[in-house]
């Protein structure tokens, strides 16, 4: 089934806030790394809204943090301490779900 753009949009923005109000209550558990997971998802949803408004597609969780950084951030869309936390939730998320005996 085909979806218009709309409805992307509003599906990613709606996933986004899910991952947000997950990560929130994770953290209020203080269960930091599947808290870092779910503030990065929300971060990557809302950014995937972003390039799906403008039919830019992005194939890799690195490939759409060098849009970002590129569409938005060098560009001076959003400020550049908006870049910073997102890139920084990359990084942590990474290392939350890949690295052995991490803990953030």
């Amino acid at each position: 089934m085909k979806y218009s753009k709309e409805e992307l949009v509003k599906y990613r923005l709606s996933r986004a806030k899910e991952a947000f109000d997950d990560g929130k209550i994770l953290a209020s558990n203080e269960r930091w790394n599947a808290a870092a997971n779910r503030l990065y998802y929300a971060c990557f949803y809302i950014v995937s809204a972003y390039l799906a408004k403008k039919e830019i597609r992005a194939t890799t969780h690195t490939g759409l943090k060098t849009i970002f950084n590129k569409e938005l951030v060098k560009s001076g869309k959003i400020d550049k301490e908006d870049g910073i936390v997102f890139n920084q939730l990359f990084g942590i998320r990474q290392e939350a779900d890949y690295e052995d005996f991490q803990s953030v």
